[in-house]
């Protein structure tokens, strides 16, 4: 198997997506999607069955993009978690004179909502796992990181669920350093998509495992006033990106799709959308966009796209068509 080639590539013309800022210019190697997919690669695959339960109605993933966009991907995390413990070891035999204490590689995937990053993310656990070091990997979704709908409500911030302001940031980034500093057992929060909230008295436990996926809207945020933000204990990160008018369509649909099945149930928090007909529904979803969902986006998400390590950009069928690779250590 050969090792992935990461020289100097040539790259396509820069479309306003990807315009670097002032002094940034060569600090990511672009690839199409074609040039990716030729480089080297970890032979790994889901049977259809596998693909079929990982992935989502509105998220599609085929087995052509296993090979062609997750195999170089997972080759790169490979050769990026192996060259980590072989410093830590180093560092620790060398300098401190004792074994290095396993400590977990965490990988952040942000990006808008709509744009794919759970079936992203799911995808790439079952697929690390599959090495051939049996590495366990867990994911957690940033979700359990929301104050309860009751906070929320009692601070105004509703219509700004999702914006950093609504999340527990103190209690992510405890959670993050405990599990860099070796803690055997975590606790966090279950969120409940179909009440909206966060699970009374419900949690996720997180013992020690080799990889650790980090996945949510705003996790390479960084903030003026905290001394850690999530993505300092990052040691890789992949954005997802995509034009957000295609994003703006992906939520339209996922939400006529949800207002068909999910919000039927009574249990549902949009339960009262049940008897929306689609016009009106398309028109509600519209609104959500433009009022939240776009003004997050373009004010907390995307202008944190230049911090992660790899930037996936869709096109408007949701097929990763272009990979950019940020250079440097």
């Amino acid at each position: 198997m050969n090792d992935l080639t990461l020289g100097p590539q040539p790259a396509p013309p820069r479309s306003h997506r990807h315009s670097a800022p002032a002094g940034q210019d060569g600090l990511y190697s672009t690839f199409s999607r074609e040039e990716w997919s030729q480089l080297g690669k970890d032979r790994i695959s889901l049977s259809p069955e596998e693909l079929e339960a990982l992935r989502s109605t509105a998220e599609p993933a085929s087995p052509t993009d296993i090979e062609e966009i997750f195999g170089p991907l997972c080759r790169l995390i490979r050769l990026h978690v192996e060259a980590s413990h072989s410093l830590s070891a180093r560092i620790a035999g060398s300098l401190l004179r004792k074994a290095a204490a396993p400590k977990p590689y965490i990988i952040g995937i942000a990006g808008s909502v709509a744009v794919g990053k759970s079936t992203f993310a799911r995808l790439l656990q079952a697929l690390l796992a599959r090495h051939s070091n049996a590495w366990r990997v867990d994911l957690v979704a940033t979700d359990g990181f929301l104050f309860p709908t009751a906070t929320l409500e009692a601070r105004g911030l509703m219509k700004r669920k999702g914006f950093p302001e609504s999340y527990d940031l103190r209690g992510m980034v405890r959670f993050l350093s405990e599990m860099k500093a070796g803690a055997s057992e975590l606790e966090i929060p279950v969120y409940s998509h179909e009440a909206y909230d966060v699970v009374p008295g419900s949690f996720q436990k997180i013992r020690q495992p080799d990889i650790l996926i980090f996945e949510g809207l705003n996790v390479l945020q960084t903030a003026r006033d905290a001394r850690s933000t999530a993505s300092d204990f990052f040691d890789f990160s992949v954005y997802l990106d995509a034009e957000p008018s295609d994003i703006a369509r992906w939520y339209k649909d996922r939400f006529l799709l949800l207002q068909r099945s999910v919000f039927q149930r009574p249990t549902s928090y949009f339960h009262h959308y049940k008897d929306l007909s689609p016009k009106e529904a398309a028109r509600v979803a519209a609104e959500i966009w433009q009022s939240i969902n776009l003004p997050n986006l373009t004010r907390n998400i995307l202008p944190t796209r230049d911090r992660a390590r790899v930037i996936l950009h869709k096109d408007a069928a949701h097929r990763i068509v272009e990979v950019r690779l940020r250079q440097g250590p």
